[in-house]
Order: C-alpha cells, then sequence, then structure tokens
C-alpha cells in the first residue's frame, strides 16, 4: 500500500527549498493567468491598433476594480497562513469560511457598478471616438465577470496561505489553454458563434473564470485540500471581518493606487495618439509579464513569513526576507537583460503590421528592462511586510513610488523636455530604483519586526 504523502512543513527545513516549493508553481500560476492578456493581445493585434488600444485602456480601469476587492483575499492569505503555523485548523476552516463570504457579496457590488459606469469611465480616462465604443463593450463584459473572477481569486489565496500551490497552478493552466481556443472563436467568429471583435476577448475569458471559479470552490466546500469551508459558518462576523479588513484595506488601496497610476499614465499617454498608446499598451503587457517572478516570490515570501510569525519563529522569517530579496534581484536583472535585446522582435510579434508602434513599444521596452531587478526587491520586501500583517507599509511604499515619483517624473519629462512622450518611459525605472532604496532602507530598520513581536505579546 502506498504510503500518503506528507505535506511540506514551512516553519522548519532549508529556506531554499520552502521557498522555491512555493514560488515556482505560484510564479507559473501567474505567467498563466497573464497568458491571458497576451492572448487577447494576440488575437486583437491582427484586428488593427485600434483594437489593442481599446483594451490597453480599459486595463487600468479594470484592475482599479479589482483591487478593491483583491487586496482582501490577501487578507485571508495572511491571516490563513499564521493559523496554519501555529496549527490552529479549526481558525483555518473558520477564516477561509469568512473570507469567501465577505468577498462574494464585495465582487456582486463591483460587478453592478462595473457594468453601469462604464461608458463614462472610458471617456473619463480619454477614450478616443475611434476606440470608445470597443473599450466600453469590453469592460462591460469584462464586469460581469468580477465574481467569478473574486471566488478564484479567494481559492487561489487561501490554498497558498496554507502552502498549497500547486492546485490552482493546475487550474489555471487548463482554464488557459480553453481561453486558447475560445478567444479566436469569440473575437471572430465560427459557424453558428457570431464574431463579437473586442468584445470576444472578454466572453472567452468570463466564461473561463466561471469554470475556475466553480472548480475552486468545490473543493473549498469538499474539504479535502487543507481546507473545508462551510455554509454554517458564512454568517456576519463584525470582530472578526474588522480584523480581516485592518489587513486586507491597506493591501485593496495599494493595488488601487497602483491600478490609479496606471490609470492617470494612460490618460497622459492618450494626449500623444493611438500609435502611442498601442506602444504603451504592448509595453506594459510585457511589463505585466516580467514581475510575475517577483510577485510570485513576493507571494510565497507572504506565506513563508507568515506561517512562521504564526508559529513565532521571526528570525527565520527574516532570513527568509533576505534570501528572496536576493534571488528576485540576480533573476530579474538576468531577465532584464535577455529582453532589452528582444525587444523588437517581441513587440513586433504582437503588432507585425506598423513599424511605429514597433519602433516606440520597443524602446519602452528597453528603457525598462535594466531596473527590473531593483522593481524585484521593492516586491519580494512588500511580501515580507504583508506576511507580518503590516500592510500599511506596502501601501506608504507604493504611494511613493507612483504618485510621488512617477506620475510627476512622467508629466514633466514628457511635456517640459525634448523627449516627449519618450519621458513616460523614463519615469519607470527612476521611480522602480527610488522606490526599491525606500523598501530596503524601511526592511533594515525592523519595524516591523517589533511590531509583530508587539502584536503576539498582546495575543498570549
Amino acid at each position: 500500500m502506498r504510503k500518503k504523502r506528507q505535506p511540506i512543513k514551512y516553519t522548519e527545513g532549508r529556506i531554499f527549498s520552502s521557498l522555491a516549493n512555493l514560488a515556482w508553481p505560484i510564479i507559473l500560476a501567474n505567467i498563466l493567468q497573464t497568458a491571458y492578456q497576451l492572448i487577447d493581445t494576440f488575437w486583437l493585434g491582427r484586428l488593427g491598433a485600434n483594437a489593442v488600444a481599446a483594451v490597453s485602456i480599459s486595463f487600468p480601469i479594470l484592475f482599479l476594480v479589482l483591487s478593491l476587492g483583491a487586496g482582501l483575499t490577501l487578507a485571508g492569505t495572511v491571516i490563513v497562513s499564521q493559523y496554519k503555523g501555529a496549527e490552529n485548523q479549526d481558525q483555518v476552516n473558520y477564516s477561509s469560511s469568512q473570507t469567501v463570504f465577505v468577498i462574494f457579496f464585495i465582487s456582486v457590488l463591483l460587478a453592478v457598478v462595473g457594468y453601469f459606469s462604464a461608458e463614462p469611465l472610458m471617456k473619463l480616462i480619454g477614450a478616443g471616438p475611434e476606440i470608445l465604443s470597443d473599450s466600453v463593450s469590453y469592460f462591460k463584459v469584462s464586469s460581469l465577470g468580477f465574481i467569478f473572477l473574486f471566488m478564484f481569486y479567494v481559492f487561489q489565496s487561501l490554498m497558498r496561505g496554507i502552502g498549497n500551490v500547486l492546485l490552482p497552478m493546475y487550474i489555471v493552466l487548463a482554464t488557459v489553454f480553453l481561453n486558447l481556443i475560445l478567444d479566436p472563436l469569440f473575437i471572430f467568429g465560427f459557424g453558428p458563434i457570431p464574431g463579437f471583435g473586442v468584445a470576444g476577448a472578454a466572453v472567452a475569458s468570463v466564461i473561463t473564470q466561471g469554470l475556475s471559479a466553480f472548480i475552486g470552490l468545490l473543493i473549498l466546500f469538499r474539504g479535502n485540500k487543507g481546507i473545508k469551508i462551510n455554509l454554517s459558518r458564512m454568517k456576519f462576523d463584525f470582530g472578526w471581518t474588522r480584523s480581516m479588513f485592518n489587513i486586507g484595506i491597506p493591501s485593496s488601496i495599494e493595488m488601487s493606487t497602483r491600478a490609479g497610476g496606471m490609470t492617470v499614465m494612460v490618460m497622459l499617454v492618450t494626449s500623444f495618439g493611438s500609435e502611442v498608446v498601442a506602444a504603451y499598451g504592448i509595453g506594459s503587457r510585457i511589463l505585466s509579464l516580467i514581475v510575475v517572478p517577483a510577485l510570485g516570490f513576493a507571494i510565497a515570501t507572504t506565506t513563508l513569513v507568515g506561517q512562521n510569525i504564526g508559529a513565532g519563529k521571526i528570525k527565520r522569517a527574516e532570513k527568509i526576507g533576505n534570501l528572496s530579496a536576493k534571488i528576485a534581484f540576480f533573476g530579474l536583472t538576468a531577465v532584464g537583460l535577455i529582453l532589452f535585446f528582444l525587444a523588437e522582435p517581441i513587440t513586433a510579434f504582437f503588432v507585425p503590421n506598423d513599424p511605429g508602434v514597433i519602433r516606440d513599444g520597443s524602446l519602452f521596452i528597453k528603457i525598462m528592462a535594466p531596473s527590473f531587478g531593483v522593481l524585484g526587491v521593492q516586491q519580494v520586501l512588500n511580501g515580507v511586510f504583508n506576511g507580518a500583517g503590516f500592510t500599511k507599509a506596502s501601501l506608504l511604499i507604493s504611494v511613493f513610488a507612483l504618485w510621488i515619483v512617477r506620475f510627476p517624473t512622467a508629466f514633466i519629462l514628457s511635456n517640459n523636455t525634448d523627449l516627449s512622450f519618450e519621458g513616460i518611459w523614463w519615469a519607470f525605472p527612476i521611480s522602480n530604483l527610488i522606490a526599491a532604496i525606500v523598501a530596503f532602507t524601511y526592511y533594515k530598520m525592523g519595524y516591523w519586526k517589533l511590531r509583530t513581536i508587539r502584536y503576539r505579546h498582546r495575543q498570549l
């Protein structure tokens, strides 16, 4: 009879092994999720630069809306990881049930608001008449998928909190392959299925999101993968919800701040025309794919730090942060150098018949690429702060990087120098470097450790 495989205990053993076991499935899952956007961009590029621009201009607003709920799923990861480290399974299950309950109602609210505010939002962000209709239809359909998207986010976050990172990855892998088939089907049409154009990309995504949400919730209710949720525990608990909001709201604001920063950057970009918008959209897609390893290590770091803090191992938590930052810096710097030399063929892959977009998009990538390592350091250290439950630190660093450094720099360089729109490109590496220095300095000051120790003393 085959022995049942014992789950990995992340509060002991080699830190590198624990980090690797957690990080690679998270990184792969995040790459696959980003593949949704890249697949959309690939097929929409066949419709022309305006189709790419319509999705690019709506993406920051979509991200802004999603951020309001996604930050709370991170709170679920932090709370569950700390209870897992303390080996309190009953609280793992209760916290998971409460997280699903709260996020469901938030997702419904955001879906309704997103659908009915699509057109004024697109006009506010500066969508021109040539892309307004497509951007509105894409946003409306995408809004309908918020409920499914948030439910899968919850499943994914809770599984990551207990260290079960492979299962979400398998689900994402299956749905990305499905999306690869559905995208051209709904964009261009086939047989009795009409082509929806730009909106077809959103239709395909919503279908796959619904499937992944159903599978995730089924696993949580069945309870044989480390977490069991129960309808009887899905009742309003003011004390627990307040704790969740204390951790989650700063994270939601941080993500919203990042999305808001992306939005105002797009508003700045739109003043230079649709060709520059398309170049920015492709560069942003590449950036989102490249920061995935950093985000993967950040999420793995959050889980590891959370579990070790729950087990009272503060020094081990700091060692985790040190190692994660080194891996992120050297790994992403190497990736950035590779992308620097491949910028033009990568851009041409997405918009093959537009030399202007290829030139401007590849320049954007070349300017950003050398700063990917310091961007990785910032993301990983945010993961340390989040794992300690100190999500306000991540919030303050993000606000500083985007609103005090990046946007003002982009505005000044693009409007008051000969760089023109290229000044927007240069704002990215400048803000990445300064934010990394601030995050590293704050991390070394050690306040997050003192705060964690004080909190544990109050709990005892």
